[in-house]
């Protein structure tokens, strides 16, 4: 309970504070009414396959996220952040419902999400706030049904306005004849579709290796594009009224298409290579890294001009932002790439919180999903969160009133699943046999200690199910 509320129920008296307090919607009303002009507004940065390592806070790839590093100065870093599963339509529609994997009813990116299963920007909504979004929703994933307008279930799900596009390669499958996002209707506006779709056919074609520039002009740029409409749709809102937005940019997913002057921002600049990867020389790895980094860099730059517009707002002092991703990129580890698997590189997500009654210059080590934002989103708000979510608001670790959060963190996809109590890890259902991970002291993953714990693992599999 904030500040607000106590003082509120401090000045209504004792009895009345336990006479609204008797149920859920009498909370729900108290919190209507008594919210101040001041209520925060909350910023969400969601990127698609940013992997956790791949932040210069890390210290470790040479990457450049500045606008992070000034977040994480100014908020918490979490170190241990788990997506809940390693692919985009479950791993958002957990987040959107505060659910673990299991019981997000989005099993994979065949499944649109169930429009009964209440969300809880539906919940910021009801309570007074402007819920915006754009970019990538991947919400209905499987029916891909845009719009031109990009405003195709925004309602259902909880939008006051927004614009969802396609994703990268989902805006090239469904747009080759006639534009059926948002983005690719711009594009045939600006008459530069068929030049992007020339482009990701070579992509295609060459596979992984390919990372020339593409030939868009900067603002046409799909990320650039998307970053611009999240500023409009803050800029809509009249100054006082309590917002929401969330900002799903397509990068750093692949293909590593690049803009020119994007493509120059690493010149020279050498990156580690792949753990267990021989499918590429070390230029190639290089290469790619480059072009992943400079995704990265470009996100990073817009992070930045949104907190100078919350400055020019006179915002940023009430706005909690808030940085993560859906999932990882393997990026040539173990031989992989992309998401879908149990390794780190894939379930591993970036995730800094900065604002009002956070904690400067906290790293936090503490077990954390994605899931958990929709907790702390509505706690953030000072709203009830449902007792059918499995989120829990990471407020108390925001605040610096405890440091420790789950006592193990769960993720999974389609038949495998996975739990993680800090040290060790165990992946059941994935491949032949069972994965058990040291990574205290196995970070990289490599030795498999499956069936020489038995102790271990079989701790871990009664938690797992």
């Amino acid at each position: 309970m904030n500040k607000t509320r106590r003082d509120f129920l401090k000045t209504i008296g004792a009895g009345a504070a336990s006479s609204l307090l008797s149920s859920k919607s009498s909370i729900q009303a108290e919190a209507a009414s008594i919210r101040p002009v001041s209520q925060p507004n909350i910023l969400l940065l969601l990127p698609d396959q940013h992997r956790f390592d791949w932040i210069s806070t890390t210290r470790e790839i040479p990457v450049r996220t500045p606008a992070l590093e000034s977040l994480s100065k100014r908020g918490v870093r979490f170190t241990r952040a788990f997506c809940p599963s390693p692919l985009c339509a479950p791993s958002r529609a957990s987040l959107a419902s505060g659910k673990e994997y299991s019981r997000c009813r989005v099993k994979n990116n065949g499944v649109d999400y169930p429009l009964d299963q209440t969300t809880f920007y539906t919940l910021l909504r009801n309570a007074g706030y402007r819920v915006l979004g754009c970019g990538k929703f991947d919400l209905h994933k499987a029916s891909k049904t845009w719009g031109l307008e990009g405003k195709h279930l925004l309602p259902e799900w909880g939008f006051s306005d927004g614009i969802d596009n396609a994703g990268k390669w989902d805006a090239i499958n469904s747009g080759k004849d006639v534009p059926k996002d948002p983005y690719m209707f711009y594009l045939e506006q600006r008459k530069l579709r068929e030049t992007h779709i020339q482009d990701f056919m070579q992509r295609r074609k060459t596979g992984k290796s390919a990372t020339f520039p593409t030939l868009l002009p900067d603002e046409a740029y799909c990320d650039n594009w998307i970053g611009q409409n999240g500023l409009d749709l803050i800029r809509g809102v009249p100054r006082g009224e309590p917002w929401f937005l969330q900002v799903n940019f397509t990068g750093p997913h692949d293909p590593w298409d690049v803009t020119r002057r994007m493509h120059a921002l690493y010149d020279g600049v050498d990156f580690p290579p792949p753990n267990s990867n021989t499918q590429f020389d070390a230029e190639t790895h290089t290469k790619i890294r480059r072009n992943y980094s400079e995704m990265v860099e470009n996100i990073d730059r817009w992070t930045s001009l949104y907190i100078e517009e919350l400055k020019k707002r006179g915002e940023l002092e009430n706005t909690l932002i808030v940085y993560s991703s859906d999932h990882g990129e393997m990026l040539g580890d173990h031989d992989r790439w992309g998401k879908s698997v149990p390794y780190q590189p894939s379930v591993g997500i970036p995730l800094v919180a900065a604002g009002p009654g956070v904690k400067h210059r906290v790293v936090s080590d503490a077990l954390v999903s994605l899931m958990d934002l929709a907790a702390t989103f509505l706690d953030y708000a000072d709203l009830p969160i449902p007792g059918d979510m499995d989120s829990l608001s990471l407020m108390p670790l925001m605040r610096g009133e405890k440091n420790d959060h789950r006592e193990y963190v769960l993720s999974g996809l389609n038949d495998w699943k996975l739990v993680f109590d800090g040290q060790y890890k165990l992946v059941e259902g994935f491949g032949e046999g069972a994965l058990l991970f040291d990574l205290k002291n196995d970070p990289l993953e490599n030795n498999n200690m499956a069936g020489k714990a038995q102790d271990i693992q079989s701790r871990m599999h009664r938690i797992i199910g």
